[in-house]
């Protein structure tokens, strides 16, 4: 027998009960540039409420630009990994942009923030070692930190009480690292890194945040936690994507302590075996951190945004997630419920997802609602005003 034919079997009944569960993803095909109107393949027209790009940078004609003339200099690709022949001047510039935005000592890059979460902490860390995680971390830092050798910790998300005691379990380890996001992606709250910083220093730990949700977003010029909390250039390690705030192509970083990035680019093993990053991606990046160094509009702006709809949100009397950043969670608790609802929002104009189990715990069910820049006050009310009218029609809101 095709020893496939079995295990045909076997896929086709897990993909049933996840049909059957109303749990099936569905991707929804875009034929028009990544922005807060998009178009759809029926051809409607729909404003973008899920996307992470904070800043609206995503079509930005500028950074395109730069993008194009970076090709024309550079060309489309580099075919190697980066210490074989893939490091381009734009590389190590772009490497220097970023440290000095997030006022660190280097940088490396990396292919996606997973690889670089991924890559972090087996090389820096043994089975001597201490890796103390938020319970709500990301999918790729739970990924990292099981292939790492070091003892595992784990804490309820922000729970400072209970980091204590997991700190004071880990004293009996060599080196200590407290692993947080820096804004949690499905709640939306702002990880409170002043006082993780206060207990590492306290029971003499180092401190890793990523700050993918939370760069281009958080503190005065989005900066991200570290400005937040007066922290620049004390904590240990920062993660964080150009995948997001940054134009939202592709590509991740590490910053940080110097000695880190050196070792990282002998032993990462996602940087060792990945290709560098095209020429197009950096060169946009570059502009796009050269452009945030000079302003602070458009975070501004996106404060404003975030603000003004949540406000209304609770006016209408949903449920939300309490937030400090451009993520809005608005929970349903039932997975159907944030399927359907999503559904007919989008017969309304209005493009989100629900997200359920896996993604979130079981009964935890959500609309992620995702602010950005670009969206413009006419945006947020026409956004606010479907959830109320279809809120009412599902029994959401009385």
């Amino acid at each position: 027998m095709n020893a496939y034919l079995n295990f045909q079997k076997h896929l086709a009944n897990e993909l049933l009960a996840i049909q059957s569960a109303g749990l099936y993803k569905e991707e929804r095909w875009i034929v028009s540039p990544q922005s807060v109107k998009i178009r759809l393949q029926s051809g409607q027209e729909v404003l973008n409420f899920c996307a992470n790009n904070y800043l609206g940078l995503s079509d930005d004609a500028e950074l395109i630009d730069a993008a194009i003339q970076a090709m024309k200099d550079r060309g489309y690709g580099m075919s190697s990994v980066r210490f074989i022949c893939g490091t381009q001047d734009l590389h190590k510039e772009l490497e220097a942009c970023i440290a000095r935005f997030f006022g660190t000592e280097d940088t490396i890059l990396y292919a996606a923030c997973f690889d670089a979460n991924g890559g972090v902490f087996e090389p820096l860390l043994t089975e001597e070692d201490a890796i103390i995680s938020d319970s709500l971390n990301h999918a790729s830092i739970i990924d990292g930190v099981r292939l790492c050798k070091a003892v595992r910790y784990r804490y309820a998300n922000a729970n400072m009480s209970d980091l204590e005691t997991q700190l004071q379990a880990a004293q009996a380890q060599r080196f200590r690292l407290i692993v947080t996001d820096g804004v949690f992606s499905m709640d939306g709250n702002v990880a409170p890194v002043d006082e993780i910083y206060a207990l590492a220093q306290k029971y003499d730990a180092m401190v890793m945040v990523d700050e993918s949700h939370s760069a281009g977003v958080v503190g005065k010029t989005g900066r991200g936690t570290t400005e937040l909390f007066n922290l620049r250039g004390k904590i240990e390690i920062l993660t964080g994507t150009l995948g997001k705030a940054f134009g939202g192509a592709i590509g991740g970083f590490t910053t940080g302590k110097k000695e880190i990035v050196d070792l990282l680019r002998q032993r990462s093993r996602p940087y060792l075996f990945s290709n560098s990053l095209p020429p197009s991606v950096v060169g946009a990046a570059i502009h796009t951190f050269c452009r945030l160094e000079q302003s602070s509009e458009l975070q501004e702006k996106l404060r404003g945004n975030a603000a003004f709809f949540v406000q209304k949100m609770q006016d209408a009397g949903f449920d939300l997630k309490p937030t400090q950043s451009a993520i809005c969670a608005v929970m349903l608790y039932d997975a159907k419920l944030s399927q359907e609802m999503a559904a007919q929002l989008l017969s309304e104009g209005i493009y989100v997802t629900g997200f359920y189990y896996p993604v979130v715990p079981k009964d935890q069910a959500r609309i992620r609602v995702q602010l950005s820049a670009a969206h413009e006050k006419e945006d947020l009310d026409q956004c606010v005003n479907a959830f109320v009218k279809i809120g009412k029609k599902l029994g959401v809101l009385k």
